[in-house]
């Protein structure tokens, strides 16, 4: 008997392009990225999308290094990781990151102050050098307990996660430097003073990616076997979604932690007051936070419309790729948000800010980008996650499109949301 045909093959699914996640740095401000991972949760779930951690590729900068080390951490419960991050950011207080009591601030303050103004004469008669602006040992402390390093080697193992980035800047050598942690055969990159190395990820490489420069103290990390001096992955990151490219990801989702592009607004004369310190130390961290993002998703999207001109014949010679991008970032200016709640910082704080030449009230606040990096209360903290929220569920259909979800339009209300995910693994926290 002549053997029967083989039946066809019906409903071959492509398989899913790798996704990638871009956890930007901002102090605070990442409390923001919160509320955009809570609402595509919730979108997820909609869609009935659970089965998979939708982040194979994670890479964090900065604060962005702490909610990327969480979602890595239990990327096995991408529901229960959001539902922790949800719990530990509403929670936060100023001196769960940095020591707030009036002692230590007015010390801080002071010491940076008469550095300043007298600076050797002070020096050599103290031997006073202050590392940083403040003390961050109470985060250390919180992370120590909040997150199980560990974990990440488990859910390699387990196929949940493919790759996590932690980016530090190294005051030693000059390098900026990405840690990754990976199973699979990725030639570590080297590009003019930016390098990755592979390395088990530790407490350690957090501290370093989220010292905010002059504000939290450096961090000692090993780089190829000599010990350096590291702060802010912020700092001097040119391309700040390239690990995620290097590391394999064929789509990537960007979440800002600041505007892409400000409004045009009022120009200041030069008859106004000279800029504080406050001032222009706010207008630096925003330069180094929030710049270099803005001008590497202009390059990629450039990119993908040059590659799109080429014949598949030209694109097959070459060595760059189309990579699909949705980039979510806050659609208020996060200053002036900063500035309506400055009252909510201890008085310590504020009185060390003010010295700082922190002023006004509201939007009017001179200083508040400065402050938006330091606010880290609940009042804050809460309506940026609310921002979060509502930013991403104004862009449901981009979401559902770049995820290959079903399209729905659920009616969800963010305030509900956000209350509905509060209660996360972290409640020990």
């Amino acid at each position: 008997m002549p053997k029967p045909l083989p039946k066809p093959v019906q409903g071959l699914v492509r398989p899913q392009p790798v996704t990638g996640l871009i956890l930007t740095g901002g102090g605070a401000r990442a409390a923001y990225q919160v509320g955009v991972l809570a609402a595509i949760a919730q979108l997820r779930r909609d869609a009935g999308a659970t089965q998979a951690n939708p982040f194979p590729i994670i890479s964090g900068t900065s604060a962005g290094a702490i909610n990327a080390s969480t979602l890595a951490c239990h990327a096995d419960d991408f529901d229960g990781a959001v539902d922790g991050l949800v719990h530990l950011w509403q929670g936060l207080h100023v001196e769960n990151i940095y020591r707030a009591d009036a002692f230590e601030a007015v010390k801080s303050g002071a010491r940076w102050l008469s550095m300043l103004s007298l600076g050797w004469a002070i020096a050599r008669w103290t031997r006073s050098r202050p590392r940083s602006l403040l003390d961050n040992s109470p985060l250390r402390q919180l992370l120590g307990r909040y997150l199980d390093m560990d974990r990440i080697e488990t859910m390699l193992d387990g196929g949940h996660l493919r790759a996590l980035a932690l980016t530090g800047s190294s005051y030693t050598s000059g390098q900026h430097v990405t840690f990754f942690q990976t199973h699979h055969h990725i030639v570590p990159w080297l590009r003019e003073q930016r390098m990755a190395v592979q390395a088990r990820l530790q407490l350690g490489h957090l501290m370093a990616s989220s010292a905010i420069p002059f504000i939290f103290p450096a961090e000692p990390l090993e780089l190829e076997g000599i010990p350096e001096w590291f702060g802010d992955g912020s700092m001097r990151q040119s391309a700040p979604i390239s690990p995620a490219v290097h590391l394999g990801a064929e789509r990537i989702l960007v979440i800002g932690a600041g505007r892409m592009k400000e409004p045009e607004g009022r120009r200041a004369s030069a008859d106004e007051a000279h800029p504080s310190m406050a001032q222009i130390a706010g207008h630096a961290l925003s330069n180094i936070f929030l710049d270099a993002l803005s001008v590497d998703v202009e390059r990629l999207r450039r990119i993908n419309r040059t590659l799109a001109l080429l014949s598949r014949e030209t694109r097959a010679a070459t060595a760059l790729r189309p990579i699909e991008l949705l980039v979510i970032a806050p659609s208020r200016r996060l200053d002036d948000l900063a500035g309506e709640h400055q009252a909510s910082l201890p008085k310590s704080v504020r009185a060390m800010l003010r010295a700082f030449g922190v002023s006004g009230k509201g939007q009017t606040t001179s200083g508040s980008a400065l402050i938006s990096y330091l606010l880290f209360e609940p009042s804050f903290v809460n309506e940026l996650i609310n921002l979060g929220m509502s930013d991403t569920l104004a862009k449901r259909a981009e979401v559902q499109r770049f995820f290959g979800w079903p399209t729905r339009a659920p009616q969800i209300d963010p305030a509900s949301l956000r209350r509905s995910r509060s209660a996360g693994f972290a409640a020990g926290v």
